[in-house]
């Protein structure tokens, strides 16, 4: 008994060293943070790292500038730090607990100060350890694989920021060339009207065909310069900042049937799809924190005292709750309900992924066929304007008809461009929707548990 009482007497001693050196071992020191004061813009294209400066870029260029560069997709990778702490956190057991004592004798028969001194452990933590750790597993890589899902939606909005630029660029000579046809004969026309040589309804169908032909150009500017301020925010630019781009439309090769056969696959690809499972693994497991928390809380340790006449003891100490009112059901309700939810959640997504997929590649067999319709047309609509224009200039044709067979060639080169946009915007979708060309999930960290490397 004298070794026990020597032993707790010095551990009474002790306790406060022991405090002050477990507060300074490992112990976070603050540094600050400021905020930017400034905008972090770069103010061109060429202070862009990877880029030459003046040399036009391409759509893949574009694509790649993004994924480096996009401010909110930055801000987003930030959570990845975020997601690792929590995994860290996730494995670190609670502290045990050290209490303790020191009571002078103030009145009475003893003859010493009085102390008490006791360790405890909490175990219903360890019991939930294990859940508690793989649930955290799988969050931090749901949170990797919606970075790597933000990443596909910015990858394809650089994508098709720049088809409809560089196919605006594209459009807008023969809207000039448009413009410029009818401008010249509004402008004979206003003269020969003053000099009484013309009619109104001579002339009015040119000028109608002018302001038309005039809306078409201002709205392809104003479409033009908000697309350039789009693409200049994705890229992380001032809205003045000019970023030159190719002629050409460099997609990922595009073949229909394969994205077909490899529509089954596609829940395995995509990130918001995995990132759904992922949060729904978490959930599960979190189920299974909460059943296992129905165990009572326990407490186990070990206590000593003396009183005032010198009388010390020493042994275990347990506490443990009584499960009469909380036996964690309410917990275990709100589990269950969630990763209900989560099912529903990812049943309907993968529902509108297929669909989605699948009506994009519908669209685009239509598109197809219109087009091709529309280019049949084409040379015919070509031949009658050129026909037209030397009829007119023989006097051999009036100036109704000249425009409206001008104008009717002009209409369909337009509307050719319309539907070629059109199907590069759905084939820029489609491609977004399944990855063509995008980091794929073989790029998120190894899974962190036995389950989620069976994925």
């Amino acid at each position: 008994m004298s070794t026990i009482a020597t032993g707790l007497k010095a551990l009474a001693r002790c306790t406060p060293l022991v405090i002050a050196c477990s507060a300074l071992v490992g112990c976070a020191h603050y540094a600050p943070l400021p905020l930017d004061r400034a905008p972090p813009l770069a103010p061109a294209a060429a202070a862009l790292p990877g880029t030459l400066p003046g040399a036009p870029l391409g759509v893949e260029q574009i694509v790649a500038l993004a994924l480096e560069n996009n401010p909110d997709l930055r801000a987003t990778r930030a959570r990845h730090g975020v997601a690792q702490a929590q995994l860290v956190q996730s494995g670190i057991l609670p502290n045990p607990s050290l209490s303790g004592a020191l009571l002078p004798l103030i009145s009475g028969v003893g003859s010493v100060t009085a102390w008490n001194v006791g360790l405890t452990q909490d175990i219903k933590s360890l019991i939930t350890y294990r859940s508690r750790r793989r649930a955290a597993g799988y969050a931090a890589q749901q949170v990797d694989a919606e970075i790597l899902w933000q990443e596909w939606q910015i990858a394809g909005q650089a994508r098709q920021l720049a088809v409809d630029l560089i196919a605006g660029e594209r459009s807008r000579p023969l809207l000039v060339e448009s413009f410029t046809l009818l401008s010249h004969r509004n402008t004979v026309l206003q003269q020969a009207l003053a000099a009484g040589n013309a009619t109104l309804v001579t002339a009015a169908p040119t000028l109608v065909a002018l302001q038309a032909s005039r809306t078409n150009l201002q709205t392809l500017d104003q479409r033009q310069l908000s697309l350039r301020h789009q693409l200049n925010a994705l890229l992380g630019l001032v809205p003045e900042a000019v970023v030159p781009l190719t002629h050409a439309i460099d997609l990922p090769p595009f073949d229909p049937a394969a994205i077909r056969a490899e529509l089954p696959t596609l829940p395995d690809r995509r990130p918001d799809l995995l990132a759904l499972r992922l949060g729904y693994d978490a959930q599960d497991a979190n189920v299974r924190v909460a059943i296992l928390s129905q165990f009572p809380d326990l407490i186990l340790g070990a206590t000593g005292s003396s009183d005032n006449s010198s009388v010390i003891n020493g042994g275990p100490q347990a506490t443990i709750g009584l499960p009469i009112f909380d036996r964690n059901q309410g917990n275990v309700a709100i589990a269950n309900a969630t990763r209900a939810q989560l099912h529903a959640d990812y049943s309907a997504r993968l529902a509108a992924a297929i669909g989605q997929v699948g009506a994009t590649l519908a669209e685009m067999e239509q598109l197809s066929q219109q087009l091709a319709s529309v280019r049949r047309d084409l040379p015919a609509a070509r031949l009658a304007a050129q026909r037209a224009a030397n009829a007119f200039g023989a006097s051999n044709l009036d100036e109704r008809s000249y425009v409206d067979l001008i104008t009717n060639r002009y209409t369909k080169e337009q509307e050719i461009a319309t539907l070629e946009l059109a199907l590069l915007d759905r084939q820029v979708a489609l491609q977004t929707l399944v990855g063509s060309g995008l980091p794929t999930v073989d790029t998120l960290p190894p899974p962190t548990n036995a389950k989620a490397s069976k994925r």
